[in-house]
């Protein structure tokens, strides 16, 4: 699996064949004695390799030339050295910025880049790498009557070849054997000739060390690919490890030291002219499914990756491009989650908006900007859900001795005098104004006559300086009405903060309840 589909996700990237095959080497060894998960499969993978591939054309450089190359080996060590500081610094965490459904927002739409940049080794003619989606499927279009029949048979042809074997049993490497024959076929019946697009020379023999450049120059030009590439690197692996991880109880993985496996590899891959790696999820459920029980797996890998660029590269010469698109195309269809998106919209259409929203911003202004509005996205949906948390007023069941929200127990009845609420976040400042707010509407809209305000402080998990002005602002508008303020059910940190604030001392000792059913009878038992 790995060859074959190495050597797409180059071309891919914009680069020769013989790079993705370099990044079998040193990434898989080094992720083998650094990382965690006991399957996972590191080496080239089709989405960083198509974001790589976007970020370096912006700037002008033609791929497969050598100043694309240097930029793309360049980027590789600037990621891993920051997927390995991340990784030192024990920030696996920021994996989290981006939520589920952006990332499939994202991915669909990245999948669908991927095909048409596949479309030019599918029909057989150049469509500029340059063009965006929309424009590239409208030059194929308009230049339909230039396909080569023979490309577009041999990629439909290998990927059916792909499918029936995987059916049989997904443990065969149909990609293997579609390279194999592809390659056969194009020898023996002399299809160059007949303007089939093939691979062409491949340097032989194992790469040499060498220093990649990394001038400030060079970090000023590729930063925006190189911060984007290391984001979807960290929740492509990462992710992928824990997935795998969860089918095994013998071992556990280290969000932190999976950064840091992952960083090195690439940085030690990177002296070694290697394309910037990622974990795969094909490859590793296929090594999964194999048997691999421990990272000997991977440096068997690493071994026969060797003797491959020792004895077996000059056979990829007449290897027909359209083969390699085949085997992206049909890798692709696991990045479409149109499932996704048809259960977010049956359940969650907050979060289905949000993924559309992300699928389109890929598609039409491009994978970065689709990143960059990924984790805008996500984190404004969070912001917006603290923003204007759940308040519920309580009352209590009937024949029972707990208190619920009267908007969902129709039965619930509220207690004679007193208004029970429950806030249902941390109070900080993004909220502060809105509880304020929350709660002057409630005493303002209430008809009977209260004489207290009971706060079921249970839900609330943090506060800050100014969620504690907030409570305090509360505490002397109840005042001014003649209202109490009990605050009941504070959890143990929140109590501290209240503590240091002299908050209880204000209050008063015999307004301050460990539970809410205690401070309800302390109220009934002094009315």
């Amino acid at each position: 699996m790995l060859i074959p589909q190495g050597m797409a996700y180059a071309v891919l990237a914009g680069l020769p064949p013989i790079y993705g095959l370099y990044g079998g080497l040193i990434p898989i060894l080094l992720y083998a004695f650094f990382g965690t998960s006991r399957q996972l499969s590191i080496g080239p993978v089709a989405v960083s390799s198509i974001v790589l591939a976007e970020g370096i054309s912006r700037l002008g450089v033609e791929p497969f030339s050598t100043e694309f190359i240097g930029y793309a080996i360049a980027a590789g060590l600037l990621i891993g050295l920051c997927q390995m500081i991340l990784g030192l610094l024990k920030m696996g965490f920021l994996v989290n910025f981006l939520s589920q459904p952006v990332i499939a927002g994202f991915t669909s739409a990245a999948a669908f880049i991927i095909l048409a940049s596949q479309l030019s080794d599918l029909l057989g003619f150049i469509i500029p790498r340059e063009f965006n989606l929309f424009e590239k499927i409208g030059y194929a279009t308009q230049n339909f009557g230039q396909t080569n029949w023979i490309s577009v048979v041999m990629c439909t042809g290998a990927m059916a070849i792909m499918l029936l074997l995987k059916k049989i049993n997904k443990a065969i490497p149909g990609a293997l054997i579609v390279v194999i024959l592809g390659t056969l076929l194009s020898y023996f019946l002399d299809l160059p000739a007949y303007d089939l697009r093939i691979v062409g020379l491949v340097p032989e023999g194992l790469p040499a060390f060498q220093i990649p450049d990394i001038s400030i120059e060079t970090l000023q030009k590729i930063f925006p690919t190189v911060l984007t590439v290391t984001i979807i690197g960290i929740i492509e692996s990462i992710g992928i490890a824990k997935s795998i991880d969860a089918k095994h109880q013998d071992y556990t993985i280290k969000p932190n030291q999976e950064l840091f496996a992952i960083g090195i590899s690439k940085i030690g891959g990177a002296f070694f002219q290697s394309m910037p790696t990622s974990a795969s999820f094909t490859r590793s459920a296929i090594n999964n499914e194999s048997g691999a029980r421990t990272t000997i797996a991977s440096l068997v890998t690493f071994s026969l990756m060797v003797l491959t660029l020792l004895f077996l590269v000059p056979i990829f010469y007449y290897l027909p491009k359209a083969i390699l698109a085949a085997i992206i195309l049909l890798a692709i269809r696991s990045l479409i989650e149109y499932e996704k998106a048809i259960d977010l919209w049956k359940k969650h259409r907050r979060e289905f908006m949000l993924m559309m929203a992300t699928f389109f911003t890929t598609l039409t202004l491009g994978i970065e900007e689709g990143v960059i509005a990924g984790v805008i996205l996500s984190i404004a949906n969070v912001l917006h859900r603290s923003s204007a948390p759940h308040v519920a007023v309580l009352g209590i069941v009937p024949g029972k001795t707990y208190y619920r929200s009267i908007d969902r127990f129709d039965s619930a009845k509220q207690e004679n005098n007193a208004l029970i609420i429950r806030f249902d976040n941390q109070l900080f400042f993004i909220n502060a104004s809105f509880f304020k707010d929350r709660v002057k509407d409630l005493i303002n809209e209430e008809e009977r006559p209260l004489k207290v305000l009971i706060l079921d402080a249970k839900s609330i998990h943090h506060m800050d300086s100014t969620g504690m002005a907030a409570l305090r602002d509360i505490h002397l508008f109840l005042e001014g009405k003649g209202i109490a303020l009990f605050v009941c059910g504070a959890i143990g940190p929140v109590r501290d903060i209240l503590k240091r604030e002299k908050f209880i001392e204000e209050l008063g000792e015999n307004r301050w309840f460990l539970s809410l059913r205690e401070g309800i009878d302390y109220f009934k038992g002094n009315d």
